[in-house]
């Protein structure tokens, strides 16, 4: 028979591919991180689809003192919710929100690269960089934070990624650059710091590969690596078109429904 654990992942797995809602998960797997992180690997175990890139999720600073965390999480990003730029997104009364990210495109060779990457070396493995906006939620009947677990045991609730168009990666003032997200019909914006993500987007990427060098994963292609929000977990106030800003990286705009 199939332990309770495996029972409650086949529901999540099953719900994340049927875009469905579950009721919310046992707090034992959800309140402390390290669970929650064994519950999320368990679920994207059972997922065949492919994998397009990884999230940094739990960036802000502030939040990872306010939960007494040591460091944000990563999750997998698979393609099915990878979208190009201004295409639409139906949410629900489980969506968190929208966010601002700065992502990266890596080449595949990091995947053969020896040792720790560092804040010197991170570059090399760059390709390409894009604005991005996630929009963040739960496949479970739930609302709020309470803690990063509740975020990582649901595929690091991520929804779906939205990405605007990509520009090959040079140096640049990446951690401190104006961000801004809008929606213009009801006169909504939201204003952000490229700063408030775990110090800067290049040491979120440099925390994410070393966490897939650490789990010893590997995928055989270049992949994605979406950094954190900059301008933290944005209301959907009202449906309808947002765009995102990023300064010297250019826009990005989702429809949502």
């Amino acid at each position: 028979m199939k332990s309770e654990i495996d029972k409650l992942s086949d529901k999540l797995v099953n719900a994340f591919l049927r875009n469905k809602i579950i009721k919310a998960l046992p707090i034992k797997y959800t309140k402390k991180l390290n669970n929650a992180q064994k519950f999320r690997k368990l679920c994207e175990s059972k997922i065949t689809e492919p994998i397009i890139g990884f999230k940094a999720a739990g960036t802000g600073i502030p939040l990872i003192k306010k939960f007494k965390e040591k460091e944000p999480f990563y999750a997998s990003v698979y393609k099915r919710n990878f979208l190009k730029n201004g295409k639409r997104v139906k949410v629900n009364k489980s969506t968190l929100g929208i966010e601002l990210e700065v992502c990266y495109k890596i080449k595949k060779s990091f995947f053969n690269s020896k040792g720790l990457v560092t804040k010197k070396n991170t570059i090399k493995y760059i390709s390409h960089m894009a604005p991005c906006i996630e929009i963040v939620g739960y496949r479970q009947r739930k609302k709020g934070i309470t803690s990063f677990g509740d975020l990582c045991s649901d595929f690091g609730a991520n929804v779906k990624f939205i990405i605007g168009q990509s520009k090959r990666f040079k140096k640049i003032n990446i951690g401190n650059l104006k961000t801004k997200i809008i929606n213009k019909k009801i006169s909504h914006s939201v204003n952000g710091n490229t700063k408030s993500v775990y110090i800067n987007p290049l040491n979120s990427l440099k925390f994410v590969l070393n966490k897939l060098k650490k789990d010893k994963i590997s995928l055989d292609k270049d992949f994605w690596v979406f950094t954190g929000s900059t301008v933290g977990v944005v209301p959907i106030k009202k449906r309808g078109v947002y765009i995102g800003n990023i300064e010297k990286l250019g826009s990005v705009r989702a429809i949502i429904n």
